[in-house]
C-alpha cells in the first residue's frame, strides 16, 4: 500500500515532456516581454554614460563607451533643481502619508456598522469617481479657501482619493471579524482598534495605495503650471519639463561654464545627452522605491479584485 501511494507521489509530481515544453514556450514569451520593457531604460542609461561624441553620432546600442558621469553632475547642478527637488520630494512624501490616512480610517469607519448613515456617506464619496466640476470652479475653490499658490495646493486637493478607499474597506472587509471582537471585548476602542489592529493587518493594501499617491504626486507636474506662480513652488518634474524643451540652450549654458569649457569634447553636454539624463533623473527615484513594495502591492490589488 505504501509502495503504491510512493507510486502516485512521483507520478503526479513527474511533468510529462508536454509539461516542459509549455513551461520552456511560458520562460521564454515572459523574458522577451521583460527584455522589451527594460531596453529603453537601459538603452537610455547607457547613452548618458558614454562618450557624447558617440551617443550624438548614435553609435551607442547595446554597451556604453567612455564611461562618465558628467552628465549627471552637470544636470544635477543646474540652479533650479535642488529647490524643485526638494519640493517633489516634501508632496511626494506629505502627500502619500496624508493619502494613506485618508483612505484607510474612513474605510475602517465604512465597514462599522453602527457607524450612522455610513452607506449614505460611502456613496457619496464614491460618486465624485464619477463627476468633476471642472477646471475653472476648481481653480476658483482653491483661491477662496485660500490654497492657490501655496504648497498645500499639491496635498489637500488629493488627500481623498474615492478608489483608494473603496481598496481600503474591501481589504478591511476581508478581515477576520473575531479579531476585532476580541480586542472590543478587552476594552479596545476605535482608534486602538484601527491604530494597534487595522493598520498592522493593513500593509499589503496601504503599500498599494501608498505606490499609487507617491507615483502619482512625483509625476504630477500640471497642478504646478495651473495652481502656482512662484518659482520657489515649481516641482522636479515641472522644471525638467522645461528643460526637455530647452534642451539646446541648456546644453548653450553648460558649454559657457567655466568648468565646461575645460572639459574634454567627449564628456560636453548636448540636446541629446540633456534629454536622456533627464529622463532617467525623472524616473530613477520610483524605481528604487518600487521594488520594496512590489511585494505587498500585488498581494493588496489582487484582493481588490477579487473581492471588489
Amino acid at each position: 500500500m505504501a509502495k503504491k501511494e510512493a507510486e502516485e507521489k512521483v507520478r503526479v509530481g513527474k511533468k510529462s515532456a508536454g509539461d516542459w515544453a509549455v513551461d520552456i514556450f511560458i520562460t521564454i514569451i515572459f523574458g522577451l516581454f521583460t527584455i522589451v520593457c527594460i531596453f529603453p531604460f537601459y538603452y537610455i542609461f547607457i547613452n548618458t554614460i558614454s562618450n557624447n561624441n558617440l551617443v550624438m553620432t548614435g553609435k551607442i546600442s547595446l554597451f556604453p563607451q567612455g564611461i562618465h558621469f558628467q552628465n549627471y553632475v552637470r544636470v544635477l547642478t543646474l540652479k533650479e533643481l535642488p529647490p524643485a527637488l526638494f519640493v517633489s520630494i516634501a508632496r511626494t512624501v506629505l502627500g502619500t502619508i496624508f493619502t494613506v490616512f485618508a483612505a484607510s480610517f474612513p474605510a475602517y469607519a465604512f465597514t462599522r456598522n453602527e457607524y450612522w448613515g455610513r452607506k449614505f456617506f460611502y456613496r457619496f464619496v464614491v460618486v465624485t469617481m464619477y463627476f468633476s466640476a471642472g477646471l475653472i470652479p476648481l481653480f476658483l475653490t482653491y483661491r477662496t479657501i485660500g490654497i492657490y499658490n501655496t504648497f498645500w495646493v499639491y496635498i489637500i486637493p488629493g488627500i481623498v482619493t474615492p478608489f483608494n478607499l473603496i481598496l481600503c474597506k474591501t481589504y478591511i472587509e476581508s478581515l477576520p471579524a473575531s479579531l476585532e471582537e476580541s480586542a472590543e471585548i478587552d476594552g479596545a476602542g476605535y482608534l486602538v482598534r484601527y491604530f494597534r489592529l487595522i493598520l498592522p493587518l493593513s500593509k499589503p493594501i496601504l503599500a498599494t495605495v501608498s505606490v499609487f499617491s507617491a507615483v502619482g504626486q512625483w509625476n504630477n507636474w500640471m497642478d504646478t503650471v495651473l495652481y502656482t506662480k512662484d518659482k520657489s513652488l515649481q516641482t522636479l518634474q515641472y522644471v525638467l519639463y522645461r528643460y526637455l524643451n530647452e534642451a539646446n540652450t541648456l546644453a548653450e549654458i553648460a558649454r559657457e561654464d567655466p568648468s565646461a569649457m575645460n572639459a574634454d569634447l567627449a564628456t560636453q553636454l548636448s540636446p541629446l545627452t540633456i534629454k536622456y539624463t533627464i529622463s532617467i533623473v525623472t524616473i530613477l527615484p520610483i524605481l528604487l522605491v518600487y521594488p520594496f513594495f512590489q511585494k505587498y502591492f500585488v498581494k493588496g490589488i489582487m484582493i481588490g479584485a477579487v473581492k471588489g
